[in-house]
This record gives structure tokens, C-alpha cells and sequence, in this order.
């Protein structure tokens, strides 16, 4: 599973010019499923996610988690991320997993992830959507489990 993680002052979510979801001060996460992936892989992404420090302590250092900041999380579906761009000019999607099998396993990221914090906002999957966001830093990381 990849995650893309930016840590942003404010990110919101439009489909079909209708806001389905907005966040404050927090995490954005672009979220993109292998074929491998399986729940455990989940789970433990998800783990990363919560705990990653890149907020800034008193000392303005990146010590403290989403969990310490107590900061909004915004998940968005984004099968795009698990794209074949090794050769030629155009990407190929056979890397992605099919997606019945992203749906089931972002659900999965989902529930887990508003069972063990305070706010979280998502995309809708398989929806285009505006992503808009205010990237604070900028501070960007890609995570893989």
C-alpha cells in the first residue's frame, strides 16, 4: 500500500462542484493499493500514518505525530499512485490493484483509522475528484507497507 502524506494547513475534497469533505490543520493522504496488499498491510500503514512525526515540537522540530497534534486526517483514494511508470510515455495501471480490491482495503483504512482517531474526512473512491489543499512547509512523504 503507498501513501502520499502532506501536511497541510487546510485541504478539502469537491466532487462534481460539491464539497464531500474538508479538513484543518493535519495530514492529506493520497492512498494507492497493490495487488499484493492485504489487510495487514493496512493496518500497518495506517499505524505509519498515525504515528509519523512531522509536526513541529516547541524546538520547531518534526517530532510530534498526528496523534500527539490531535490534527485532522483526510484520506483520499488515489489508485493512480500504484501506476507502472518504468518505461515509455504513458503509465500502466496493471501494477494497481483491480478495484474491487482498493474499495474493500481503503474501507478497511477508513474504519480502522475513525476507530482509533478523532477526525477524519475521505474522498469518494472511484469519484473524479478536486483535491485543494495548503501545504504546510512544504512537507510531502511517500510511505509504503
Amino acid at each position: 500500500m503507498i501513501a502520499l502524506l502532506q501536511r497541510v494547513t487546510e485541504a478539502n475534497v469537491d466532487v462534481e462542484a460539491k464539497r464531500v469533505a474538508s479538513i484543518g490543520p493535519g495530514l492529506l493522504v493520497l492512498v494507492g493499493v497493490r495487488p499484493t496488499d492485504d489487510e495487514a498491510a493496512t493496518l500497518r500503514l495506517l499505524d505509519r500514518l498515525l504515528q509519523y512525526r512531522v509536526f513541529a515540537d516547541e524546538a520547531g522540530k518534526m517530532n510530534l505525530s498526528l496523534v500527539q497534534t490531535q490534527g485532522d486526517l483526510l484520506l483520499v483514494p488515489q489508485f493512480t499512485l500504484a501506476a507502472d511508470t518504468h518505461k515509455g510515455l504513458r503509465p500502466g495501471f496493471s501494477t494497481a490493484a483491480p478495484p474491487d480490491q482498493g474499495r474493500q482495503l481503503f474501507d478497511t483504512l477508513v474504519q480502522a483509522a475513525r476507530a482509533r482517531h478523532g477526525r477524519v474526512e475521505t474522498g469518494v473512491f472511484g469519484a473524479h475528484m478536486r483535491v485543494s489543499l495548503t501545504n504546510d512547509g512544504p512537507v510531502t512523504f511517500w510511505l509504503e507497507s
